[in-house]
């Protein structure tokens, strides 16, 4: 039994070595996909020194491949040939090579059996991919925009995570100019596969670049949302909006995220009290004095509320959802004061009781109109309904009949 499991390793030994030898030659005559498919056995038997060997032959005949392929792109750009390449293929080679130099410096720098390290490798690797990891952005770009995620995924990360590789050891790899935005699109990527772990991974390495932390925060707070399931979570995402909204207060969508949260959640309370902080540490927010006025309205505050719509408004005379709001608000008002001042017994109003309501009514109408002239295609609040009644409710019928035909659409 002995001397047959010395043989098999013999064998073993003796086929890695021959596959070697063979995709040595191989890859001396040219026959680089050859090389690549018959070197396969050698990457995972034999010695430390013997894998070595073998994976940088195959990072030497990927990088070749790659090579070839661009060499024939370049020279069809000069000649203004549509002669066709695989770009592919050209992206998928740049990408291995890298992957199998990184793998071959893992055995290269192992002790020997006297426990040396003797680095065969890593010197001329070195040459070759400081500059030649540049081809994995290339590679990412391309892959992205074939709409192939995860290959655009494996391609940005491992320009991130190759520039921690031992094998750029003694080369100071900190000033690094793509870096962060490449990790920022390596958790773009990672996010369109819905693998939010990676996507917090590169997106916290993104946002340690200032140019970059704005955009690394936002996927950081989409994928935060997308992922929320216990109470902590929750808790934890409006953190962090509340904390993006203050690094960066010229962002307005995330002041407009947690105040659609606690409108979505019913948390009226925590609603008004964050408005009205946010309008303590800026009298000019229209998003806080907007939110303030949910929260009012929804308490049934329908004065108190159509104040601050008419405060956002004011602040900005193109925000049509507040002039929207306090529009209807207005309505909401008129139709419970008909209510408290109409005859208990007919249900009819004095003059001067139907005219306080008619003066509500066209300042409604007034409100809803702006929003009109805004948003004539109602592309962002549909505000046909809420203008007919107006018209309707003050006797315009002209204006109410042709808002009708609007309505059917």
């Amino acid at each position: 039994m002995l001397l047959a499991m010395m043989a098999a390793v013999t064998m073993t030994v003796s086929a890695q070595d021959e596959a070697f030898k063979n995709a040595k030659k191989l890859f001396d005559k040219g026959s680089v996909d050859e090389a690549i498919q018959t070197v396969q056995p050698a990457l995972t038997a034999g010695t430390d020194e013997d894998k070595a060997a073998a994976w940088n032959l195959l990072s030497a005949a990927q990088y070749k491949k790659f090579s070839d392929i661009q060499a024939k792109k370049i020279e069809n750009q000069v000649k203004q040939s549509n002669e066709p390449v695989d770009e592919a293929a050209m992206n998928a080679a740049a990408i291995a090579a890298l992957e199998a130099a990184m793998k071959c410096d893992e055995f290269d720098s192992k002790p020997n059996e006297k426990g040396k390290v003797k680095l065969k490798y890593r010197g001329e690797n070195q040459k070759i991919y400081q500059n030649g990891r540049l081809q994995a952005i290339n590679a990412g770009q391309y892959l992205y925009n074939q709409k192939d995620y995860k290959g655009a995924f494996k391609a940005f990360a491992i320009y991130v995570d190759s520039g921690e590789s031992p094998l750029f050891t003694g080369i100071d790899m900190s000033q690094d100019q793509y870096k962060h935005e490449v990790a920022y699109f390596a958790s773009l990527a990672a996010y369109q596969e819905k693998d939010y772990e990676n996507v917090i991974k590169y997106a916290q390495i993104a946002a340690q670049d200032e140019s970059k932390a704005k955009d690394a925060t936002e996927i950081l707070v989409f994928s935060k949302k997308e992922t929320m399931k216990s109470k902590q979570d929750t808790l934890e995402y409006i953190s962090m909006l509340k904390e993006a909204s203050a690094k960066f207060p010229d962002d307005n969508r995330y002041s407009a995220w947690i105040g659609d949260y606690y409108l979505q959640s019913g948390s009226n309370a925590e609603l008004l009290q964050w408005a009205e902080g946010e309008i303590a540490k800026n009298p000019d927010d229209k998003f806080g004095y907007t939110y303030k006025g949910e929260a009012l309205r929804l308490s049934g505050k329908f004065d108190e509320a159509v104040e601050c719509y008419k405060k956002a408004f004011e602040l900005d005379p193109t925000y049509i959802a507040a002039a929207y709001q306090a529009g209807v608000s207005l309505n909401s008002k008129a139709i419970e004061l008909k209510d408290q001042l109409a005859d208990k017994k007919t249900g009819k109003l004095t003059v001067e009781n139907a005219n306080k309501i008619k003066a509500i009514l066209t300042d409604a109408k007034t409100y809803l109109e702006k929003v009109r002239e805004l948003d004539p295609d109602r592309s962002q609040v549909n505000w046909a309904y809420a203008l007919y009644q107006m018209y309707y409710s003050l006797g315009d019928n002209e204006k109410a009949n042709e808002l009708e035909k609007l309505l059917g659409q």
